[in-house]
């Protein structure tokens, strides 16, 4: 666990307090030569240093709030650092059909499926990947179940991104699989590499660069699992859409898909047996402990409403009073210092007319607006 600042530099509004203590002791020192020309009681220093505290303390907490801090905790968890697992899963239209209106779709069938199958391995760094006529990475091989679990349901969905290309038929194009034994999805440290591909097998038809592709050393062992029903039919609108109709031929495309690249197929009434052969290929390894995030907690909030506190304190002292003979917060020389008012008002009313200096008296020993008693 652990405070990070999200903008550090925010916290440079905390030195106005600063400037708002100077501005504090100044006046502070006007005063103090005031009353002692007056001959008027000095407050206790007690009482000014608190409040010079709750001044200073409002734009302490804004500022420290304005940095943004936040609490992070992390968890360990075991992780194979020889294996790694990518899921690639079909985001063509065709994905969107399902036995019946409201039913799962095979899309919605293959991302349960491809939890399951992390869950079940959950020391194996899986990746995620979507597939039209090409194939595109959401997420890069990790064992945080939360952001992969996030990943699936965020971004991966039907034509995100659409294909390439304008298709009269099939958009699919199980060709694209070639990029990822070229393009090093796997790090090297990845002497294990399984690629699970869900799909519903309605491609184009698979050529010999997939092949020669998938030859490449370290070998990557691929899993299909076909998602695919000859009565599934898309209801996206609730009503069967007329332009579709299920490919019969996807079974035998989708085993010779396998063949060029050395994998293996299964239907999706198979998938314990396609998470055991997953499981086969991964095999045993040791583990290294892996730290990650597990939360966050913003406390910008907080701070923000503390700075409340303080400001409160300011603005009972300045503008709020009891009652006619007391003055509210202001402490016992306030009571003192009216009381000396009142005798300079009782003389001038007694007396003859005011002398200067009773005149500057009288004037200067008014109490201030705000902090005074009704008249």
């Amino acid at each position: 666990m652990g405070i990070r600042l999200l903008t550090p530099f925010a916290a440079l509004f905390a030195l106005t307090a600063l400037i708002l203590l100077a501005v504090f002791v100044l006046r502070w020192r006007r005063l103090r030569a005031i009353r002692a020309v007056l001959g008027l009681e000095q407050p206790s220093l007690r009482s000014q240093l608190s409040l010079a505290a709750a001044i200073a303390a409002v734009p302490l907490l804004l500022g420290v709030a304005a940095a943004q801090p936040v609490v992070e905790t992390t968890r360990t968890v075991p992780e194979r650092t020889d294996v790694q697992v990518f899921v690639v899963l079909d985001v063509s239209r065709s994905m969107l059909a399902a036995p019946a209106p409201g039913a799962p779709t095979r899309f919605e069938r293959a991302r349960g499926v491809a939890l399951r199958l992390r869950n079940e391995l959950p020391e194996v760094p899986f990746g995620v990947a979507s597939l039209t006529d090409r194939v595109l990475p959401h997420l890069f091989p990790t064992t945080d179940g939360r952001v992969l679990a996030a990943t699936l349901a965020q971004a991966v969905d039907i034509e995100q991104p659409p294909a390439g290309s304008f298709y009269a038929t099939v958009a699919t194009n199980l060709n694209a699989l070639r990029s990822v034994p070229e393009t090093n999805y796997f790090p090297p440290s990845a002497k294990k590499r399984v690629l699970v591909v869900l799909t519903d097998g309605e491609t184009q038809p698979a050529e010999g660069e997939l092949a020669r592709a998938f030859k490449r050393r370290p070998r990557i062992q691929t899993v299909f699992i076909r998602f695919w029903d000859e009565d599934e039919q898309i209801y996206e609108t609730g009503v069967a859409e007329g332009g579709y109709k299920p490919d019969s031929g996807s079974g035998p495309a989708l085993a010779r898909t396998a063949s060029l690249v050395g994998g293996r197929v299964f239907e999706e009434s198979d998938a314990g047996q396609a998470a055991a052969a997953v499981r086969e290929a991964v095999g045993e390894g040791t583990t290294v402990d892996r730290r990650h995030e597990s939360g966050r907690l913003a406390l910008m909030p907080y701070l923000t409403l503390a700075a409340l506190i303080p400001l409160g304190f300011v603005l009972l002292r300045r503008n709020l009073w009891w009652s006619r003979n007391a003055v509210f917060v202001a402490g016992p020389w306030a009571a003192r210092n009216l009381g000396h008012l009142g005798r300079l008002r009782e003389g001038a009313r007694v007396g003859g007319p005011p002398t200067r200096r009773s005149a500057q008296l009288r004037g200067q020993a008014s109490p201030p607006a705000g902090r005074g008693v009704a008249p």
